[in-house]
């Protein structure tokens, strides 16, 4: 093999920051960071993780990407900080033959769940009892049972979808960006709210099933226990 070769076969050097959990060492909560941490997983690519303790962020740091919160991601010495342009410059460097490709087959996989979050923190985040938030949840959770239950077009079978994931049986950059943020929802939520995604959304479960089968999501996740403290101050006590 003639050197250059050999320099085109080799891994790029790439190292993520992530977020530290509260110990300063082990993941902490923060569905970008795995967001990220997925994908480069799924690329199959060597790649080194660094967790980030914000409360006492080492000074080299600070000067690797001052003023910047992770996740970002160094890639041959250079800074990327932006999440979804680090998204888009992954899937261009690290192509095939080498590297899978992970983008959705289906645009509307890419917004399928969108809404989720954001129901999800106006739900944790009020304490009012009157103004009930849940219905709005369960709205959001409905709409992506929905696209999950549903054939994609390329799908041969008739009535439901049996797919394992938002575009088919594999994971893509859409399922990176929804699942830890769903996550999230399921975690917070029980233990804040005492809520439970309603059993009848199967297709949900058998999303969130699905995920928990594979490393590139369950080693890449924070803890429940550090997604709760994350949640600690937010999810305020509701009122009587």
């Amino acid at each position: 093999m003639t050197d250059t070769a050999a320099e085109e076969d080799k891994d790029p050097d790439i190292e993520l920051f992530v977020k530290a959990g509260s110990d300063g060492e082990s993941i902490g909560n923060c569905p970008f960071s795995q967001r990220l941490f997925m994908i480069l997983w799924l690329k199959g690519v060597v790649f080194n993780v660094t967790t980030v303790d914000l409360k006492r962020k080492p000074a080299d740091l600070h000067n690797l990407a001052p003023g910047t919160h992770p996740p970002f991601l160094t890639f041959q010495g250079e800074v990327l900080t932006d999440v979804n342009k680090i998204e888009e410059y992954l899937e261009e460097v690290l192509a095939p033959p080498k590297c899978p490709r992970l983008a959705a087959k289906n645009h509307e996989s890419n917004t399928a769940g969108n809404d989720i979050f954001a129901r999800f923190s106006a739900y944790v985040k009020n304490t009012r009892p009157d103004k009930n938030r849940e219905s709005s949840l369960n709205k959001a959770l409905a709409k992506l049972d929905e696209y999950l239950m549903n054939p994609l077009p390329d799908e041969a079978q008739e009535g439901e979808s049996k797919r394992k994931y938002l575009d088919g049986d594999e994971l893509t950059l859409a399922d990176c960006n929804l699942l830890p943020k769903l996550h999230v929802v399921k975690v917070v939520a029980k233990k804040y709210r005492n809520y439970n995604i309603p059993p009848d959304f199967r297709g949900v479960w058998r999303y969130l099933s699905n995920a928990y089968s594979r490393d590139e999501f369950t080693n890449t996740c924070a803890s429940d226990v550090e997604i709760e403290l994350a949640y600690k101050d937010v999810a305020k006590r509701l009122g009587k």
